[in-house]
């Protein structure tokens, strides 16, 4: 029997009791992607300079690139998925927004994933989360304008949202 992928946005309060500890991550490892591919991973997304203040954590069974051993992040994700997946502003809501979603089914590995500086296929590679719990809403529209270079005006005052 095949099964279907299908993600689901969940209550923040359930989302937070199963999914909001990095011990539920599956995998024999778990780390958090570093500074310096956050940055990159802005540039490559087209969005303003230290927009992304949340760990980008990631699972997986095998750390590192098995051809040049860089560490698999949310840089190499986000890098495949440009390729004909997913679009940058959808990708910068994902990271930015209070909506949180699931994947319904744990997957073997996460399928079309290249390291981004040698491009070879990552195997292995399991999850993949944030922990931004108190971006606001308007600041979000106001860096995804800002992305599709829209005029950039300032964000209305609002107390952040929370999830």
């Amino acid at each position: 029997m095949t099964r279907q992928q299908q993600t689901v946005e969940v209550d923040p309060v359930l989302f937070r009791a199963v999914y909001d500890s990095p011990a539920s991550l599956p995998g024999r490892h778990r780390w958090v992607t570093p500074e310096h591919d956050v940055r990159r991973l802005e540039k490559l997304l087209g969005m303003p300079p230290r927009s992304i203040g949340a760990p980008l954590w990631v699972s997986g069974d095998e750390p590192d690139c098995p051809k040049c051993a860089r560490r698999v992040t949310w840089l190499d994700i986000v890098s495949s998925a440009l390729h004909g997946v997913h679009e940058p502003a959808m990708i910068a809501r994902v990271i930015l927004g209070d909506r949180r979603y699931v994947n319904t089914e744990v997957p073997a590995a996460i399928a079309g994933v290249y390291c981004v500086d040698c491009r070879t296929p990552i195997a292995g590679l399991r999850s993949f989360k944030c922990h931004n719990w108190a971006y606001a809403f308007e600041e979000l529209e106001a860096v995804v304008e800002r992305m599709s270079g829209a005029t950039d005006q300032p964000a209305r005052s609002r107390p952040a949202a929370t999830a």
